[in-house]
């Protein structure tokens, strides 16, 4: 199947405009490389830290292409039956059963047991055999093994699937496919030609602050910028697990549930769970950052210079250093 016709999706300017009103603030990279992997149907591969937005991308893909989501949640040891078909043998039991007394050939009661009705379809089969171009999704791909991976290249490549008791099945409708990867294990470089690439680094402080506003209703422009500081600084010092912009928005939530309009060091200690996973992240910035940190804040919005990426970049350098 050839490049989908570029009416399908729009120009750049207005998958921009599109995914702002699905709730998600894009860059024009991130605009562009969804447009490319549109127009050209090839697969999309996105890499990032944790809680960036990366699997938030296929969402509102489908959302804004009205079509189907098929997430496909990839794990160590996943294998290709689990994430392509399985047989319903409860199903194929019980026709067996009926089957006892038809006086069909054995041969001919194979053939039926074994055929489509009886299948469990799993994420990949759904996708190929879909009605429509839906949105295969394939979630922290780095997390399967080297193995599946080679499989997932052979499916990626003609879209078609081999299965004993049926054949080759090939895809109706050719799916928009996005795979994402927190980079626990180094992808293998034939998956990646495969793929359009794109790297989705934590958000600038103003685009931060633009989420959170469009996120987080009802929450005070103050608090709002304080808490986007915060988030920008605390990246930057040691932790083991750095928060993302779930972490943002789930702690912009909880302080306002709290009824919090600005950042205090007994507001932000209690809530501190919201950001840190970790003890020893959560021991660390309670000890040796959270009151350097507030301290730079509160001197940000005493200065009257305005709130902005690079004085918060310049302010970071002198927090301490840690361990």
């Amino acid at each position: 199947m050839g490049p989908a016709p570029q009416h399908a999706f729009g120009g750049i300017p207005q998958i921009i405009e599109t995914l702002q009103r699905q709730g998600y603030i894009a860059d024009r990279d991130v605009a562009m490389s969804i447009y490319l992997s549109v127009v050209l149907r090839k697969p999309l591969l996105i890499e990032g830290a944790a809680g960036v937005g990366k699997t938030e991308v296929a969402k509102v893909m489908a959302s804004a292409l009205d079509t189907d989501l098929i997430r496909l949640q990839c794990y160590e040891g996943l294998d290709v039956h689990t994430a392509l078909y399985e047989w319903n043998y409860q199903r194929q039991m019980l026709r067996i059963k009926l089957e006892e007394t038809s006086g069909r050939p054995a041969e001919e009661k194979e053939h039926l047991i074994f055929s489509e009705p009886f299948m469990l379809k799993r994420p990949l089969l759904q996708a190929i055999t879909a009605e429509r171009a839906s949105v295969l999704l394939i979630d922290e791909v780095d997390r399967a093994d080297e193995e599946f991976e080679a499989f997932l290249l052979e499916v990626l490549s003609d879209f078609q699937v081999s299965i004993p008791e049926l054949g080759t099945i090939r895809a109706r409708h050719i799916p928009y496919v996005v795979l994402t990867s927190n980079r626990t294990r180094d992808l293998g470089d034939a998956l990646r030609r495969r793929c359009l690439y794109l790297w989705i680094d934590y958000p600038t402080f103003e685009k931060e602050l633009t989420i959170i506003h469009r996120k987080v209703p009802g929450i005070n422009e103050r608090l709002a910028q304080q808490i986007g500081a915060f988030m920008q600084l605390v990246r930057r010092v040691d932790l083991d697990k750095v928060p993302g912009i779930a972490e943002t928005l789930d702690w912009s939530a909880a302080l306002l549930a709290l009824h919090r309009d600005h950042l205090d060091p007994v507001a932000v200690e209690e809530t501190l769970g919201c950001l840190c996973k970790d003890q020893e992240d959560l021991t660390r910035v309670r000890t040796q950052y959270l009151r350097p940190i507030l301290g730079t804040i509160d001197a940000m919005g005493q200065s009257g210079d305005g709130w902005n990426s690079e004085r918060i970049a310049s302010l970071a350098a002198q927090l301490p250093k840690g361990r």
